[in-house]
């Protein structure tokens, strides 16, 4: 074999600069780099490394080095134009493969959560390896009824490890067809038609409400809401005193100095004051609610962040005492109801202990916020706080015996506020209605989870089946035992839903009243908010109706407005240029000189507009506080239009429109 030559790197660095000197100036030359390169040769490659690096930047740059060592600066400056260009191209298209990603990523998930697998229960470590490797995945069989039920194996226990429906008939060993699926497009849109009830409740005697948030108050300037939150590292951030304690906090320019000592009570104040401002905007949502006839509000379970926290949580009393209590006399004096909905990991039903101790703290922590309402009797009673039973963890009787044993250790306190709600996952009424009157406790009936999961041996999805005086009495008799006043909840899904898993979405707005007693306390569960019960309103004459108008797009008559600028002064032209005075002639004094057209100055417009607090946030005096669907934009300034063309990520949003990502892709 032959053996090859090594190349000396001075000779071959010589002839790429000989080359250099020879060729044409205007013709940009290519960089020949070697990718590999021999070890031995390195002493010499670092000892002629300096020239040979400035030689290859020069040429990527496609810059020509004179014989002299002169560089054209003129088409340096063009090539790294060219560069920075070429940079920003890459940019972009690192955005635009990063958002494909993204979607891949997201349809795979759902991919994964649609497939079925199951871990054979009674596989022991008895079993070999081999036999535990076989039989620790297998396929399952069709997927629940809508009425919640689990499938049984052929002993007739419940398959515990279940994740979902299709796959292998434990009986007959059959694979069953995806479009069998109750949860493909196609299965969903091919199931019975719901049937609704025709009885709408009206004359309307009851209360409309929604649910933490009101967005024509959380859209203003400064925003209005309940729901101030941080992250966990901002409580430990704020352990540490200011840099100026004298001066409040910027994130710039007074930050925690990490350099001192760190004080738990600081993080601790840090967090209660966001609770604190919180509570106190409750107040002016009381007020706007009474102003257009809505009576009934949740509150947020995040007012009071991290307060039922392991290691950062806190008792709301005293700290908070004073400002609660000023809500619940403004609640009192409006007659308004107040409730709140544990978040879903509150789960009573639980086998994990550290979940059973975390849902405890939280119910501990909603109900020392009521209670510091210290609303009057009737209403401190009607403040309830509604749980959903949770997962079902592969046997429901299981669930729902620890459910019991749970509600035993809770306190009076406690167990005199809970109530249930059928969700839209596993628990449907007829799951729920037996253990309510069990352990006395009151039902929420949820109408759009109802249409989810029901129990089909018993009711058909939609309205009229739920809303029969038999099944509907027996929900009311668990509140009236308690002396509660019963409230429902109702919302819809969206008008593109079809599967399950798409149907649990809320559609922003409602459109019709579902079939309750027309006294009802209805919570709308609805994007919208606020808007959703003035859709309502609207839609059928309700109480207050009248005072509700359309917004001013992207104007606030509801707000201070600061006095326009005084426009500047134009430069005189020459006619109006000061002359100079003749020998002979008089001063004329300032008051003789009259103002013609020529000389008068555009005045400025009215100065600007003031509210007061109790002003702020309301509406203005023509009630505008109604923003039609789709235009919650509205509520905010008018957005500037860029004069020198488009932004960045306009234009790679439109072409992302261009490429049909979104559609191509089904996310």
């Amino acid at each position: 074999m032959a053996r090859k030559t090594k190349q000396n790197p001075r000779a071959s660095l010589n002839s790429d600069k000989d080359q250099d000197a020879t060729c044409n100036l205007d013709t940009p030359i290519r960089p020949e780099v070697h990718l590999r390169r021999s070890s031995r040769n390195l002493p010499q490659t670092m000892q002629h490394g300096e020239d040979e690096t400035r030689d290859i930047q020069g040429k990527i740059l496609g810059s020509r080095a004179d014989l002299d060592g002169t560089v054209d600066d003129e088409e340096t400056g063009e090539r790294k134009q060219n560069a920075k260009e070429g940079v920003k191209h890459a940019i972009e298209g690192l955005v635009r493969m990063e958002r494909r990603l993204q979607r891949a990523t997201k349809r795979q998930k759902i991919k994964l959560e649609e497939t079925h697998l199951e871990v054979k229960a009674d596989m022991t470590d008895s079993d070999g390896p081999d036999t535990a490797k076989d039989e620790a995945i297998k396929t399952v069989g069709p997927a629940p009824s809508a009425a919640g039920k689990e499938p049984k194996s052929k002993d007739g226990k419940l398959d515990r490890h279940r994740i979902g429906g299709h796959g292998m008939d434990p009986e007959n060993g059959n694979i069953h067809a995806p479009e069998e699926d109750p949860d493909v497009p196609e299965r969903g849109a091919a199931r019975p038609p719901p049937v609704n009830s025709p009885y709408l409740p009206l004359p309307w005697k009851g209360r409309l409400g929604y649910a933490c948030l009101n967005t024509y108050l959380r859209s203003a300037k400064p925003a209005v809401f309940s729901s101030r939150t941080c992250r966990m590292a901002s409580i430990i951030d704020h352990r540490y005193p200011l840099t100026d304690p004298l001066q409040p906090e910027h994130p710039t320019k007074n930050r925690p100095d990490k350099s001192q000592d760190a004080d738990h009570r600081l993080g601790t104040e840090f967090v209660q004051n966001l609770g604190l401002r919180n509570a106190a905007d409750i107040i002016k949502m009381l007020r706007w609610n009474d102003k257009y006839g809505i009576k009934f509000m949740r509150l947020s379970s995040e007012m009071f962040p991290f307060a039922s926290h392991e290691e950062h949580g806190y008792k709301l009393a005293p700290f908070a005492s004073e400002v609660l209590g000023e809500v619940g006399r403004v609640a009192a004096e409006l007659g308004h109801r107040l409730t709140t909905h544990p978040g879903q990991f509150t789960q009573l039903g639980s086998p994990r202990k550290e979940v059973i101790k975390a849902s405890i703290r939280d119910l501990e922590y909603h109900d020392e916020m009521l209670t510091l309402l210290r609303l009057p009797e009737q209403q401190d009673r009607d403040a309830v706080m509604i749980l959903h039973m949770g997962g079902v963890y592969g046997d429901k009787e299981a669930t729902l015996d620890r459910f019991r044993q749970n509600y035993a250790k809770l306190s009076d306190s406690i167990k005199q506020r809970l109530v249930l709600e059928n969700d839209d996952v596993a628990w449907s009424v007829h799951d729920l209605l037996p253990v309510c009157e069990e352990l006395n406790i009151p039902l929420v009936l949820d109408y759009h989870h109802h249409n989810i999961i029901f129990d089909s041996t018993k009711c058909r999805e939609g309205t009229f089946d739920i809303s029969q005086p038999e099944i509907m009495e027996r929900i009311a008799a668990t509140w009236r035992r308690k002396g509660i006043k019963q409230k429902m909840h109702y919302s819809e899904p969206c008008p593109d839903a079809i599967t399950p898993r798409d149907r649990r979405k809320h559609s922003p707005r409602v459109k019709t009243l579902p079939p309750c007693p027309p006294d009802m306390d209805l919570m709308i569960e609805a994007k919208d908010k606020e808007q959703a019960v003035f859709e309502l309103m609207r839609t059928f004459k309700l109480p207050g109706f009248e005072k509700i108008n359309d917004v001013i797009p992207h104007d606030r008559p509801d707000e201070a407005r600061p006095p326009p600028k005084e426009p500047k002064k134009k430069a005189k032209t020459g006619g109006n240029q000061k002359r100079k005075r003749a020998p002979d002639e008089k001063p004329i004094e300032l008051n003789d000189v009259g103002v013609g057209a020529d000389d008068q100055v555009d005045m400025p417009p009215p100065g600007g507009r003031e509210v007061t607090y109790a002003e702020f946030g309301m509406g203005g005096p023509d009630n505008r506080v109604y923003w039609p669907p789709g235009m919650e934009d509205w509520l905010k300034p008018k957005k500037r239009q860029q004069k020198n063309g488009r932004s960045g990520r306009e234009i790679i949003e439109e072409e992302m429109e261009e490429e049909g990502l979104a559609e191509e892709e089904g996310i």
